[in-house]
């Protein structure tokens, strides 16, 4: 397949010269559009849309109708790894996901076994397929998974969390339970993002969502390490062209240089972290992603603008940022705020960028 017409994000994640700061935002495809609600009501359930390729395509394409954003992110959620391994994943309104038989027996855990992607994730697989054909080369599509520990987080507690009293309570008491099933969870991602490379996605990113909830020595033990082997075994290059990964780890500023030092091309910045400090501490080594705070964006229009321009100035210019928001969109983001968001990274970042090739 051609690269894409729009290869600006890819560029940047390769810390090549572009002219300008590509963006996308996490959660483009979300409910904040009409349009989203409109095909998840069609669809019947969140899970249905999920697990249906031509509306999870659908979904997938709706921002960049509106918005002139730099990549797409296939339409899935995380969870589809650990239902796969026949969990029972479900969604309750106003509770979010839920599992029916989550992770508490030695026994359960000592039978996890990884799933085949194309078997058991095989939805995902054909929407990564029809949506890379839908956007016709114009931007890249960016393909997904959770991390071991953030899927382990919800698969051990059975659902959210407000301190993950339990899959922590396991990880200080049986070690050798967690890292069990951190070691089928790093199994599966592996072979669940290299099956979305080898149907077409063009970059891929994992999503340490609670990483951030663990101590120093714990992150690195119960978390990096498993970020490491995915990053490890993940197909590098596909139809002759490099496929750049992302790793973001939701409160895990403080451990940049440990994150970059793992092989990843790029890292992502939650909102607490200065972007530029940031940039100072990794140096060449990787390109950043982020990091505007997500409430920002019920702010006034001028107020919006003046936050992207300051991140864009943070940053410094060149080449190595993508940029976007430090954590998923709001559901209740006012919709063309993201116009602003995204016109504004593109005018202002093109201006930055002048200057400093003048």
């Amino acid at each position: 397949m051609a690269r894409p017409k729009n290869d600006t994000f890819l560029r940047a994640l390769r810390r090549e010269p572009v002219e300008y700061t590509p963006v996308w935002l996490m959660r483009q495809a979300g409910r904040y559009l009409p349009e989203y609600c409109e095909t998840r009501k069609r669809a019947g359930s969140f899970l249905q849309l999920c697990k249906s390729p031509s509306l999870a395509c659908e979904v997938t394409l709706q921002p960049l109708a509106r918005y002139e954003l730099d990549a797409a992110i296939l339409f899935s959620d995380i969870l589809t790894v650990p239902d796969a391994m026949g969990l029972g994943l479900y969604f309750s309104e106003g509770e979010g996901p839920r599992f029916e038989r989550p992770l508490r027996e030695e026994w359960a855990i000592r039978d996890l076994a990884v799933p085949d992607p194309h078997d058991h994730l095989g939805y995902v697989i054909d929407a990564v397929s029809e949506i890379r054909r839908a956007l016709d080369n114009s931007v890249p599509l960016i393909g997904f998974s959770g991390s071991p520990f953030t899927l382990a987080c919800y698969m051990v507690e059975g659902g959210g969390s407000a301190d993950f009293r339990t899959v922590k309570t396991m990880l200080y008491d049986r070690p050798d339970l967690l890292h069990h099933i951190l070691s089928v969870n790093a199994r599966a991602v592996t072979g669940y993002l290299n099956a979305q490379i080898e149907a077409g996605a063009q970059a891929v990113m994992i999503f340490d969502t609670w990483g951030g909830v663990l101590s120093h020595r714990a992150y690195q033990e119960f978390s990096l390490a498993y970020l490491q082997q995915i990053i490890e075994g993940l197909t590098k290059t596909h139809d002759g062209e490099r496929i750049p990964s992302i790793v973001f780890t939701k409160g895990g500023g403080q451990w940049l240089e440990a994150i970059a030092a793992i092989g990843c091309d790029a890292v992502g910045l939650d909102w607490t972290t200065d972007i530029g400090a940031a940039r100072h501490r990794v140096g060449e080594r990787v390109a950043l992603q982020g990091n505007l705070d997500p409430i920002s964006l019920f702010a006034s229009p001028a107020a919006v603008a003046a936050e992207v321009r300051r991140i864009v100035d943070a940053y410094g210019g060149g080449t190595g940022h993508v940029f976007n928001l430090g954590h998923g969109i709001n559901q209740f983001t006012p919709a063309d705020t993201v116009t602003t968001v995204v016109d504004t990274v593109h005018q202002h970042s093109r201006q930055l960028n002048r200057q400093l090739n003048q």
